[in-house]
């Protein structure tokens, strides 16, 4: 089944809309998708892209088979732009202008003013986590948002589109996918609900089972720098090799700050995933304790070889729930992880209420 086919499939009345749209010429140029997991947001602008860009549509419905439909769904399509946040603070850069850089708003909105060579016969531009952007990025957007250079699609998409200034959301269409679920994409997750389930359920006030759960949640919190750069690696190898055989230093040293914030992004990105987990595990485990149905909630999968008990208490599950809050407070500050870890995990397997 085709990305199309699938969303079509989940969201019948949303994609029509959009169908009948393209079909009377009033497809907007503009658009933000709100969804709650990363795949449906990166997916949905592809299937979007499809029904702006698909030479052979009919009734507005892209055919799913020609050239353009199928390098868009397959990464290839030759005048598919995408942005995303770097570094170490996660957020989208605006760049300077003149001579913008890659991974900047002004080097990714610069790409729509310059000839097409690919034969492609619409641009499309995708800005991920969009409310990485600050006021200043918002605000040098949205010329470009409001009067986009012909046969242009944008599409901005976002998991808190409340952190977008007011000004950015009036410009765009908005599409929500909501599905009141997670989706965590990021190296030991499996070990990480292990971790949890035998630190809150099975230590129970044994110090010794407390400690090896730490351990395990450590070891994940560890690895995530390097999977992170491990993904980018790949990407980042023949910019790098390409740089270096100019023999230009200041090429080489600005290709090399650029893998390393792309590096550095993604691993804020999986340790936000590291961190949602840890939030949704508890969450969950205080929704169970409050009586409700294991069949209602939003990620059952994460207790998979978990043995649940029939009834968790109730001051129990208010303490999965404070812990966790008390984690992801305290790690917003300048504080040693694998010491606030340490203490979650403890407390998450000692206290009683």
């Amino acid at each position: 089944m085709s990305l199309y086919d699938n969303y079509a499939s989940n969201y019948p009345a949303l994609v029509s809309h959009l169908e009948n749209a393209r079909k009377h010429h009033r497809l907007a140029h503009a658009f933000l998708v709100h969804a709650d997991t990363e795949r449906a947001r990166r997916e949905f602008a592809v299937v979007l892209a499809q029904i702006a860009a698909c030479p052979d549509s009919r009734e507005g419905r892209p055919c799913t088979v020609c050239r353009v439909c199928r390098q868009l769904e397959q990464g290839t399509y030759s005048e598919f732009y995408t942005l995303s946040p770097v570094g170490k603070m996660y957020f989208i850069k605006i760049g300077e202008r003149g001579k913008p850089e890659p991974n900047t708003l002004r080097y990714f909105e610069e790409q729509f003013h310059l000839t097409s060579t690919g034969g492609a016969n619409r641009k499309v531009g995708v800005i991920y986590d969009a409310d990485r952007m600050n006021d200043e990025s918002q605000n040098a957007l949205l010329k470009t948002l409001e009067e986009p250079p012909p046969e242009t699609l944008l599409i901005l998409t976002t998991g808190n589109p409340a952190s977008l200034l007011p000004t950015t959301r009036s410009r765009c269409q908005q599409i929500s996918l909501l599905t009141n679920r997670c989706e965590f994409d990021f190296a030991g997750k499996e070990q990480v609900f292990a971790a949890l389930g035998a630190l809150f359920f099975e230590a129970r006030g044994d110090l010794a089972k407390a400690e090896a759960g730490v351990a395990q949640l450590i070891q994940v919190a560890s690895g995530l720098n390097s999977d992170a750069g491990g993904r980018t690696a790949g990407e980042w190898t023949a910019r790098l090799t390409a740089a270096a055989q100019t023999g230009d230093p200041a090429l080489v040293k600005r290709v090399e700050q650029q893998a390393a914030d792309a590096a550095a992004g993604a691993y804020m990105k999986e340790r936000g995933q590291f961190l949602t987990a840890i939030q949704t595990f508890c969450q969950q485990v205080f929704q169970l304790s409050e009586g409700i149905r294991f069949d209602q909630l939003a990620n059952p999968e994460i207790f998979a070889g978990i043995d649940l008990p029939e009834k968790i208490a109730p001051a129990r599950g208010a303490v999965a729930l404070r812990e966790a809050e008390e984690l992801l407070f305290t790690l917003r500050f300048n504080v040693n992880e694998e010491l606030a870890l340490r203490t979650f995990a403890v407390n998450l397997a000692t206290k009683r209420q």
